[in-house]
């Protein structure tokens, strides 16, 4: 019997210092991973970092000669899409509102346009921000209602949508992030899950574990980052972006990776049918560090940072009894042509 196995994924942003494309190709290529998902990107480095989704066609087409050159795939766009106020309520946070009409007339459109051209069938979105002061089960229908319309247009378009877990949002848990699914009930939804984000939330692994189980009959893939909790922190229900400091490689904190692990190892060969059938390679596991600071939109570890959580990473998967690929020597040969 084969071993189960993942592709080895990252947000390519987190080891660019300044974030040009040469460097976030060079540092793939050095680490050895072939995936990654696009997000704040200087593709010219002339000192202009945008956002994938804003990118113009000619540096579109540019960052795919660049994929070409370097033997990258791009897995997903990390688009933040859902990261909008659900309602027009002042709140007292920074938060915006963008009405829903406009909404998929610009950002959600432009997000697919950028995920056509760079030729992957995936796109990272969230469950939008409820008010503050009010509980996430209070807004799951309208957010359920948002998120099928986006997971429809995407399907229109061969894509799928996947909606991350993280804190402050209505997805925030594993149950109500499957209960969204439940109420989208669209085969082109899939849940990512994040067990640093839940940790995050002053939550042990135990507790960790279960929501990633809640997430399950949907889960479409995974991004890998750890948290250690501060026991100097009062929780008061909501996560202070800005004080997220505490990200640490995958085998160090308190998000149980390896209790994950064991059990994604029996559920991989489950999931694979309905994978294949979306039209996907396999399981993508995703590195978003964020070892030297992370926050609303991204996080930062440094091109060192990232070769440090992708050999944790690769670590607890051979601990795990779960395989994965990086670079060879025959792959760099082909890549070349030899």
């Amino acid at each position: 019997m084969s071993q189960p196995s993942v592709i080895i994924s990252a947000f390519a942003d987190e080891a660019a210092n300044r974030r040009t494309a040469l460097e976030q190709m060079t540092a793939l290529a050095a680490i050895g991973i072939r995936h990654y998902s696009p997000r704040f990107i200087d593709v010219t480095g002339e000192g202009r970092v945008e956002h994938v989704t804003e990118l113009s066609d000619e540096k579109l087409e540019l960052l795919n000669r660049m994929h070409a050159e370097y033997g990258v795939s791009v897995t997903s766009i990390g688009s933040r899409l859902g990261k909008v106020k659900l309602l027009n309520i002042e709140d007292g946070s920074h938060n915006r509102f963008v009405p829903f009409a406009e909404y998929l007339s610009g950002e959600v459109a432009r997000t697919i346009h950028a995920a056509k051209t760079l030729n992957t069938k995936l796109i990272r979105g969230f469950s939008f921000y409820h008010p503050r002061g009010t509980a996430p089960e209070q807004h799951l229908d309208k957010a359920a209602d948002q998120i099928r319309e986006i997971t429809r247009i995407c399907a229109d378009e061969g894509l799928v949508y996947g909606v991350e877990i993280e804190p402050n949002l209505i997805g925030e848990t594993g149950p109500l992030l499957a209960e969204l699914a439940k109420r989208v009930n669209h085969p082109s939804m899939v849940l990512i899950y994040d067990a640093g984000n839940v940790a995050a939330q002053n939550k042990n692994a135990i507790q960790v574990f279960a929501e990633y189980k809640a997430t399950l009959p949907w889960l479409g893939w995974m991004h890998v980052k750890d948290y250690r909790i501060d026991p100097s922190l009062v929780w008061e229900g909501a996560v202070d972006e800005e004080r997220l400091k505490n990200f640490v490689p995958c085998d160090e904190g308190d998000s149980g990776h390896e209790m994950i692990f064991r059990d994604l190892r029996e559920q991989i060969p489950l999931m694979e049918p309905r994978l294949r059938q979306l039209g996907l390679p396999g399981f993508y596991l995703e590195t978003e560090p964020h070892l030297k600071g992370g926050g609303q939109f991204g996080g930062f570890s440094g091109p060192d940072g990232m070769g440090v959580a992708v050999r944790s990473l690769c670590s607890a998967l051979q601990y795990a009894g779960i395989g994965y690929n990086l670079r060879t020597f025959r792959d760099i040969r082909e890549l070349r042509g030899f």
